[in-house]
């Protein structure tokens, strides 16, 4: 698909945190690289007062306080070029007068001539939502299918339920083909790159099943807490904020069927199928599938940090699960009978999403006796972020007179193969612009999600756990989760560390050379 001539980019939440870290930086960089076409305008709309130079003060500060580009006086024509292409409508966004205001104005920065497509970036509170579609609809602001769209940031309803409620409102108003809903996971290069790799080459895909896998492990830690978002954590939990969405995302990449051409409804209608055969989880099997932790006090890099229950606005005898685990399996020719283990956690010991997928060892070794006592079976390894790559872990004999195997990794880095990754945003921006929904999530996907977790949610809500802080920050989780992998003779694989292991260095000794903080769900931006 090719970019519209001309653009316009309305940012609801202009003011807020998502716009400043990476919205508005997102789009500096597409217009820096040239992606975005010459007659486009960025328009910021929020209740706080502020002025057309004042929003472009605020959006060179977003972008010299991450230093993902550069300052006015070293890419002084860029910028200037950019900062032009920005306004300011200030409003409240439950009030009719402001889409007047709103629509007054785009007409009037608008180009002349051809009607521009217009994409309204929802980057508010959920709560908010609603009444923003209804009234871009009753202004007119969605008259056109084709032209224009709108992006809804997660949480997507808190259960089937609500989403389901959602959707009857934002479909009521616009088409679905209207209706962009947004999980930045999707836009990072290695998740896309998932698809390429098992669907453009030839060597993996033939033992993409449960005859050739053991099982697959899909883990997303995050070494920061809940920060100053623990009233937003409160009501969500890490079941809502990273499993829902950005785990079964990642679950349903590794286990779709190959589609039959990369185009929208053709990816999402294989990704909806891996959902609908995952194993319902039945109350009676919640405590067998799914472990649930928060973290207490503890150290990290050598410095002490605070429990969860300590944070600001979280309730001192909270039950808001900080770590969730959960054992899923995907009933069909493919999968079945290959357990797949989703773990996601706050104040873990280093920040790393990746996919582990494990083989199933070799039907019969003929080495000498204590030839493979290092053995360890195939190991394919996405990661997601840092460091994003891939790498492999076969078997290689160790120099020498004897046969000695020993484990050793093959290693793709993007970095070295490539210029560093575009930033998720940018992708998803642009294909918003587009209007490319390949990467966003549709309807009846979201609804499948949610009838995944719900009974597991159901089940914590009617017994709160007794045991609760029961890991501390800075470890891998609760021993629950530990069992939860061992009662099927496995165990979780220690992720892998950003550089390459010494020979006769084990994984657990090796720092964490890249420590900065996740992305993952911490609040809704806004």
């Amino acid at each position: 698909m090719t970019v519209p001539s001309a653009v316009q980019l309305i940012l609801f939440g202009a003011a807020g945190d998502l716009a400043h870290r990476k919205l508005i930086p997102a789009l500096y960089d597409l217009h820096r690289e040239g992606h975005l076409p010459d007659e486009v305008d960025v328009v910021g709309v929020d209740l706080q007062e502020m002025d057309p130079a004042a929003f472009v003060e605020f959006s060179c500060d977003a972008a010299d306080s991450l230093g993902r580009f550069f300052p006015r006086d070293a890419d002084a024509d860029n910028w200037a070029a950019f900062s032009e292409r920005l306004s300011y409508v200030q409003g409240d966004a439950t009030e009719p007068e402001t889409y007047a205001r709103l629509g007054e104005h785009l007409e009037k920065v608008g180009p002349k001539g051809e009607r521009p497509h217009r994409v309204f970036y929802l980057s508010v509170a959920p709560f908010l939502v609603e009444s923003i579609v209804k009234n871009l609809a009753e202004a007119g602001l969605l008259d056109d299918v084709e032209r224009d769209r709108f992006v809804v940031e997660k949480p997507f309803g808190r259960d089937a339920e609500s989403a389901r409620q959602l959707d009857r409102v934002l479909l009521g108003t616009a088409d679905e083909g209207q209706v962009y809903r947004i999980d930045h996971y999707l836009g990072k290069e290695t998740v896309q790159n998932l698809l390429a790799f098992r669907f453009a080459n030839a060597l993996f895909e033939p033992v993409w099943d449960a005859r050739y896998v053991d099982h697959v492990q899909i883990t997303v830690s995050e070494t920061v807490g809940v920060e100053h978002r623990g009233g937003y954590y409160e009501g969500a939990g890490a079941m809502r904020d990273m499993v829902q969405n950005h785990l079964l995302q990642l679950l349903c990449l590794v286990a779709m069927e190959p589609p039959v051409a990369f185009k929208a409804d053709e990816v999402r209608n294989k990704k909806v199928d891996v959902l609908r055969a995952v194993r319902p989880v039945t109350r009676e099997r919640v405590h067998e599938v799914a472990v649930r932790g928060q973290y207490g006090e503890g150290f990290l890099r050598g410095e002490r940090v605070p429990g969860y229950r300590e944070e600001p606005k979280v309730a001192k005898r909270s039950a808001t699960e900080t770590y969730a685990a959960l054992k899923l399996e995907v009933d069909n020719w493919r999968w079945h009978g290959v357990p797949f283990y989703l773990r996601t956690g706050k104040r873990m010991p280093r920040r790393v999403s990746e996919i582990s997928v494990q083989f199933r060892p070799v039907p019969h070794r003929a080495f000498p006796s204590g030839a493979d006592e290092a053995f360890q079976p195939n190991r394919l390894v996405l990661r997601i972020q840092p460091d994003e790559g891939i790498v492999l872990r076969f078997q290689a004999k160790r120099p020498g007179p004897q046969m000695l195997l020993q484990p050793v990794a093959m290693r793709f880095d993007y970095d070295e193969a490539f210029d560093t990754p575009p930033d998720a945003y940018e992708t998803l921006l642009l294909d918003a612009i587009r209007g490319d929904a390949t990467l966003f999530m549709r309807a009846d996907q979201v609804e499948a999600a949610w009838q995944v977790v719900d009974p597991v949610l159901e089940a914590w809500a009617e017994s709160p756990p007794a045991e609760f802080p029961n890991y501390a920050a800075g470890t891998w989780g609760p021993a629950a989760a530990d069992r939860l992998l061992a009662r099927d003779g496995r165990s979780w694989s220690e992720p892998l560390p950003s550089d390459p292991i010494p020979p006769g260095t084990a994984p657990e000794a090796v720092a964490d050379a890249h420590p900065e903080e996740g992305e993952g769900g911490t609040g809704h931006p806004g």
